[in-house]
C-alpha cells in the first residue's frame, strides 16, 4: 500500500471508530488543510457537535462533515426548503450553493433569526436540505466581485474539488526527510518597495509569501519577482500566501497558474476579494496603456478556484512540515501577519507585511502577541530616522485644514487614493468633520474601483474597527453611504464636476499610474486655485512620486491620442499621517512589544538606506541578530 494510502487509511480508521454508526459515513478524503468526512446523516453530527472535537482533539487534524452528494436536496427544493423554515422577520436576501464543499450560504439582515435559539434552525436546515448552511449578514451595499466569485466556484464546482482533493494529499503526504535546515530566498521587496515575494524552503517544503509587482518599473526585472532564481521551483512549491491585495503583494500571482502551478493560495476572505479585484483592475489599466500584462482573465479565474480563504487566528497544515496562521496586520481590510511553525516547534517565523502599529478610524491595531517567534520579518517603508509620521488629530486638522482652504478660494480638491484602505478612511474622516461641522460641506465625488472595494469592506464588518463595526452591525448606519458622497457612475460626468461648483475629488489610482484621477489632474492641475493631497505612499519612478516632489510640468497623453505638456500649477501636499505603514516610531514600538521575543530580525520593504537604518537601530538596542538580505539572497535560518 503506498504511504499516503496507508497515513489516510489509518486516519479514517480513527474517525470511523469514533463516530456513530448511524450517521452512515460513506468517504473520507483529504481536502485541502482538512479532512472531509461525508455522511449521509449529517444532522446527527450538526447534533452531537462534541463527537468531531473530541476526533479532532486525538488527530490534531482539522475536520470538516459534509454530506454525502446523493443525499442533497436539488439546490431549488432546497432554497425553498430554507425560506419555509427560517423566520420571514430574518429577511433573507440571497442563497447561494456551493457543490464543492456542499455548503449552502445564507445572507439575512437579521442572521441571528436564521440560526435560531442555540442553532435550532441551523440543525433544521440540515436536516431538510442536507447541505450545511454558513450564514452571513447581508452586507448594507452588495459586492460584484463576490457575486461573481461565487458564480464562478459554483459552475466549476467539480474542478475545485479536484483542487481540494490534489492540495489535501500533498499536504498529508508522508515526510521523506527529517526537519532540519530552513532557508529563505529573497525574490523581491528586499531594499526596495515593491514586487514582494520570499521564498521559504525546509528539507520537505516550499511556500512562497507574497508575489508582487512593482507599479513603478517597466523594465521586468525590476517591475517583477525574480522567479528565475534556479531556487525557486514552480513544480515544488506546496502554497503560496497572499498578506494582503495591494499589487505590490499579488499581483503577479495569476502569472504563477499561466506556468502550470497547481497549489493552494491561503490568505484572509476579504483578501480573496479585493485581491481579485485589483488583478483584473490591473489587466484593464494595461490595456487601455497598449501595455502586454503578464497574465489574463482566465489566469485571474484559475487564481480564485485556487484560493483557500482562511480566518484570523486557525490554525492550519500547509506542507507535511508547516502550520501556518494569520493574524490582524492593520494595514488595510484583511491583511494579515504570518506565522508559520515549522516542524514541532523546531522553528517559528513571522512575516509582518505591511502593517499598522496604531488603531485607525477603520481598522484595529497589528496583533503583537505569537505562542512562539524565532524569526520575524519587517516592513520598513518609514523606518528612516525623520519618518516619525504626525498624530491622527495632526494628520486630520492638516487635511481638513487644507480642503477648507481650497474650498474657500473655489478651489477643487484632488485626492488620489488606493482603491482599498486609504480610500475608505478618508471617506470615513471626510464624513465625520462635515457632520460635525468642522469641514465646509461641498459636494464629494468618488471615483474608480472605489465604491466595489467599499462594498467589499460592508461584507466584512467584522474586519473592521469597533466603531465601524457597531455602527454597522448594531446601530443600522453606514458611513460609507453618506448623504455628502455621490458615486461617479461614467466619465461623461467629469466635465460637469471639472466645470461646476468647489468640490472634492476621491479617485483612484493613489500614485498617479492610472486610473481616473489621471483625466482630473490633467485638466485640474493648470489652475492654481486648485489642491492635490496625497494621502497614502507614493513610490519612487510613479507620476505621484514626481509631483510629490514638486515636478513643474509632465507630457500626458489627451482622449485623441495625443501628447500634450500639463503644467502642475495646483497647490502638492501631503498628508502621511493616514499611511496604512507604521513609521519609524511604531515599528520601533512593534519589535519591542512584540512576544515573545526573537532570535532574528530580518528587514525588507524599504528603501536601502531605510532598512540599514532600522536595521542598525536593531542591533544596537536589543543585540538581536539583524539582516537586510539582498534579491537574491539566501539566509540559512536553521
Amino acid at each position: 500500500m503506498p504511504a499516503l494510502d496507508k497515513t489516510k487509511a489509518e486516519t479514517s480508521q480513527h474517525i470511523l471508530e469514533h463516530i456513530p454508526k448511524e450517521a452512515e459515513i460513506t468517504r473520507i478524503e483529504f481536502e485541502g488543510p482538512a479532512l472531509a468526512v461525508y455522511t449521509k446523516k449529517p444532522e446527527i453530527l450538526a447534533e452531537q457537535s462534541y463527537i468531531v472535537g473530541d476526533i479532532v482533539n486525538l488527530i490534531r487534524k482539522r475536520i470538516v462533515i459534509r454530506s454525502d452528494p446523493s443525499v442533497r436536496l436539488p439546490e431549488k427544493e432546497a432554497e425553498r426548503k430554507i425560506h419555509e423554515v427560517v423566520p420571514r422577520d430574518a429577511e433573507i436576501t440571497n442563497v447561494n450553493f456551493d457543490p464543492s464543499l456542499g455548503e449552502v450560504i445564507v445572507e439575512a439582515k437579521k442572521p441571528g433569526l436564521v440560526i435560531g435559539k442555540n442553532g435550532a434552525i441551523l440543525q433544521d436546515i440540515v436536516r431538510e436540505t442536507r447541505w450545511r448552511p454558513r450564514i452571513l449578514r447581508s452586507p448594507p451595499i452588495p459586492s460584484k466581485i463576490i457575486a461573481h466569485m461565487r458564480h464562478y466556484l459554483h459552475a466549476e464546482s467539480k474542478e475545485r474539488e479536484r483542487v481540494l482533493r490534489t492540495v489535501g494529499e500533498r499536504i498529508f503526504r508522508p515526510m521523506v526527510h527529517r526537519v532540519g535546515d530552513i532557508r529563505l530566498t529573497a525574490l523581491g521587496g528586499f531594499r526596495e518597495v515593491g514586487r514582494s515575494a520570499i521564498l521559504l524552503q525546509t528539507r520537505e517544503s516550499q511556500v512562497l509569501m507574497d508575489c508582487g509587482i512593482n507599479p513603478g518599473s517597466m523594465n521586468a526585472f525590476e517591475a517583477f519577482p525574480r522567479l528565475d532564481t534556479p531556487q525557486f521551483d514552480l513544480d515544488s512549491l506546496d502554497a503560496v500566501i497572499i498578506g494582503h491585495s495591494h499589487l505590490d503583494h499579488c499581483g503577479l500571482l495569476p502569472f504563477l497558474y499561466k506556468y502550470g502551478y497547481d497549489g493552494p493560495v491561503y490568505c484572509s476572505a476579504p483578501t480573496s476579494n479585493l485581491m481579485t479585484l485589483l488583478q483584473l483592475d490591473y489587466l484593464d489599466v494595461a490595456s487601455k496603456q497598449g501595455i502586454m500584462p503578464p497574465y489574463d482573465q482566465r489566469d485571474v479565474r484559475e487564481t480564485v478556484l485556487h484560493t483557500l480563504p482562511l480566518r484570523y487566528g486557525a490554525v492550519t497544515d500547509i506542507a507535511p512540515d508547516i502550520r501556518l496562521t494569520l493574524h490582524n496586520a492593520g494595514h488595510i481590510l484583511g491583511s494579515s501577519m504570518v506565522h508559520l511553525h515549522i516542524g514541532e516547534g523546531l522553528h517559528n517565523i513571522v512575516y509582518t507585511g505591511d502593517y499598522k502599529y496604531g488603531r485607525t478610524v477603520l481598522l484595529e491595531s497589528a496583533t503583537v502577541e505569537f505562542p512562539r517567534v524565532e524569526t520575524i520579518i519587517t516592513e520598513s517603508t518609514y523606518g528612516a530616522l525623520q519618518d516619525v509620521t504626525p498624530s491622527r488629530i495632526e494628520a486630520e486638522n492638516k487635511l481638513t485644514s487644507t480642503i477648507n482652504e481650497t474650498l474657500d478660494q473655489k478651489g477643487k480638491v484632488m485626492i488620489p487614493v488606493p482603491a482599498v484602505g486609504r480610500a475608505q478612511e478618508i471617506m470615513l474622516i471626510i464624513d465625520g468633520y462635515m457632520r460635525r461641522g468642522m469641514l465646509k460641506e461641498a459636494p464629494v465625488f468618488i471615483e474608480g474601483m472605489i465604491s466595489e472595494a467599499t462594498a467589499i469592506h460592508t461584507a466584512y464588518p467584522e474586519y473592521l474597527a469597533r466603531d465601524v463595526r457597531n455602527s454597522i452591525l448594531h446601530e443600522g448606519i453606514n458611513p460609507f453611504q453618506s448623504d455628502y458622497f455621490t458615486i461617479v457612475e461614467h466619465p461623461s460626468a467629469r466635465d460637469e464636476i471639472i466645470d461646476g461648483e468647489p468640490s472634492i475629488i476621491i479617485a483612484t489610482s493613489g500614485m498617479l499610474e492610472g486610473g481616473p484621477i489621471i483625466d482630473y489632474f490633467k485638466r485640474l492641475a493648470p489652475d492654481e486655485r486648485n489642491t492635490i493631497i496625497f494621502v497614502s505612499y507614493q513610490i519612487e519612478g510613479t507620476l505621484g512620486r514626481r509631483v510629490q516632489k514638486g515636478l513643474a510640468e509632465t507630457p500626458m497623453v489627451t482622449t485623441e491620442g495625443r501628447i500634450e505638456v500639463t503644467k502642475a500649477n495646483l497647490r502638492v501636499e501631503s498628508v502621511e499621517g493616514f499611511s496604512g505603514h507604521s513609521d519609524r516610531k511604531q515599528i520601533v514600538n512593534y519589535i519591542r512589544r512584540l512576544q515573545p521575543r526573537p532570535e532574528r530580525i530580518i528587514v525588507c520593504h524599504g528603501e536601502k538606506a531605510k532598512c540599514l537604518s532600522l536595521a542598525r537601530f536593531f542591533h544596537r538596542k536589543y543585540r538581536i541578530e539583524t539582516i537586510v538580505p539582498e534579491n537574491l539572497e539566501t539566509i540559512k535560518l536553521r
